[in-house]
C-alpha cells in the first residue's frame, strides 16, 4: 500500500506535476484505504510534455495543407496565362552546347516559370497568413520577393536581352551573399534563433556569433545547389516539395504553425507548378524558382533550428553541387581528366543511359527516404 503510493509521488514528479500535491494525494491514498469511510482523491493528472504528439494542435496542420491546397489552385489558374505570357515575349531557354545532345530539343521552352509557385506563395504569405501576430513571416516573404528578383533578372538577361550568359557568376554571388547575411543578422539577431538541436540531446546547442555565417553559408550554399539541380524536368521542383513536407512536419512536432502553413504553401504552390513542368516540360522554373526555393528551404532549417538535418533531407541538392565541385576540382588537378561522365550528377546518368524520368523518379525516391530519416532524427 505504501510502495504503491511513493510510485503515485515519483509519477507526479516525473511528469512535472504539483509535488506537495503529489505527496498530499499520497498521504490521502493511505488513510482511505485504513479508514472505510474517506474517498480516494485521484493523484494529478500529468501533463503533456511539450513537442511530444500529445502536445500537438491538428488545427495547425489543418490550417497548413488547407493553405496548401489554396495554394496549388491559385498555381494552376494563373500557371498557363503566365506560360502564354512568357512565350508570347520570347522567355525561353537556352540550352548548353555543352549538356546532353537530347536536351536540345528544349530550346525555346519558357523558363522564368517560377513565377507559377512564387506568385501563390506571396498571395498565401501576404494574404492568408497571420503576420501581425507571427512577424517572423516577413522574413521568407523577403526571400521569395529579393530571390526572385534576383533570379528573374538572370532568366532575362539569358533569354531577351542579348547578353546569353545572363548575370555574371560574380555578380550572382554577391547579391546571394548580400541577402544571405541580412537573412543571417535577422535571423541572430531579432529573432534569436542561434541554436541547434542535435539528435540524442534534449538541449539545444547555442552557437553564438559563429551562427551568422554557418547561416549565410547554409542559405547561399542551398540556393546554388538547387539552381544547379534544375536540369530535367520536375526534378528540382519534386524534390524540393519532398524536402518542405519533412520540414512543414518537423514545424508541427515543434508547434510552429506558421512555419508549418509556410512549408505546405510552398507544396502546394510547387505542385502546380509541376503540373505544367511535367515531362515534356512546357516550362521551367529557371534561375527565378531554383534560387528562391534553395534559399527559402535553408530559412525553413534555421527557423526550427533543425538546419543539422539539412544536409541530409536535402540529400539530392547536395549530392549535385558536391558532383559538379569534385568535377572541376578532378579536371583540374589531372589535366583535364574527368571524374563523371558529365556534371553535374544528373547528366551523369543521363549520359550511363538513365532516362530523364528514370533519373527523376529515382531521385524523388531517395528524397523520400532521406526525408523520412530526417524526421525520425528530428523526434529522437
Amino acid at each position: 500500500m505504501l510502495h504503491n503510493s511513493l510510485i503515485d509521488t515519483l509519477l507526479c514528479l516525473s511528469a512535472g506535476a504539483d509535488p506537495i500535491l503529489g505527496i498530499q494525494n499520497s498521504a490521502l491514498s493511505v488513510l482511505a484505504q485504513a479508514t472505510p469511510i474517506a474517498t480516494p482523491i485521484p493523484a494529478a493528472t500529468p501533463t503533456p510534455i511539450p513537442g511530444t504528439l500529445a502536445s500537438l494542435a491538428p488545427i495547425d496542420m489543418i490550417r497548413g495543407l488547407t493553405l496548401g491546397a489554396v495554394a496549388f489552385v491559385i498555381g494552376l489558374i494563373i500557371g498557363k496565362p503566365i506560360i502564354t505570357w512568357l512565350r508570347d515575349h520570347r522567355i525561353g531557354k537556352h540550352i548548353r552546347i555543352e549538356g546532353p545532345e537530347r536536351h536540345q530539343v528544349k530550346t525555346g521552352t519558357p523558363t522564368m516559370g517560377g513565377l507559377i509557385f512564387l506568385i501563390p506563395l506571396v498571395i498565401a504569405i501576404g494574404i492568408f497568413m497571420d503576420i501581425p501576430r507571427f512577424p517572423s513571416l516577413l522574413l521568407p516573404l523577403g526571400i521569395v520577393v529579393s530571390c526572385g528578383i534576383l533570379g528573374g533578372f538572370d532568366d532575362l538577361l539569358s533569354t531577351v536581352v542579348r547578353n546569353r550568359g545572363g548575370l555574371t557568376a560574380r555578380f550572382k554571388m554577391a547579391w546571394l551573399l548580400a541577402i544571405g547575411s541580412l537573412t543571417a543578422y535577422i535571423l541572430y539577431v531579432p529573432l534569436r534563433l542561434d541554436k541547434l538541436y542535435f539528435p540524442f540531446l534534449q538541449t539545444p546547442i547555442e552557437f553564438g556569433i559563429w551562427y551568422i555565417p554557418i547561416a549565410i553559408i547554409a542559405i547561399v550554399g542551398m540556393a546554388n545547389a538547387v539552381n544547379l539541380t534544375d536540369g530535367l524536368d520536375t526534378l528540382a521542383g519534386g524534390t524540393s516539395a519532398i524536402a518542405f513536407v519533412s520540414y512543414g512536419i518537423i514545424a508541427y512536432l515543434q508547434k510552429q504553425p506558421h512555419v508549418v502553413a509556410l512549408c505546405f504553401a510552398v507544396v502546394g504552390s510547387l505542385l502546380a507548378f509541376l503540373w505544367f513542368n511535367a515531362h515534356p516540360a512546357m516550362v521551367f522554373m529557371g534561375d527565378t524558382g531554383a534560387l528562391t526555393l534553395g534559399a527559402l528551404l535553408a530559412v525553413c532549417a534555421l527557423m526550427t533550428n533543425q538546419w543539422l538535418l539539412l544536409p541530409l533531407i536535402g540529400i539530392v541538392f547536395v549530392a549535385v553541387i558536391v558532383s559538379d565541385i569534385l568535377q572541376v576540382l578532378y579536371f583540374k588537378l589531372t589535366g583535364g581528366k574527368r571524374l563523371f561522365r558529365m556534371a553535374p550528377l544528373h547528366h551523369h546518368f543521363e549520359m550511363l543511359g538513365w532516362s530523364e524520368t528514370q533519373i527523376t523518379m529515382r531521385f524523388w525516391l531517395v528524397s523520400i527516404v532521406a526525408g523520412m530519416l530526417g524526421v525520425a532524427l528530428a523526434l529522437v
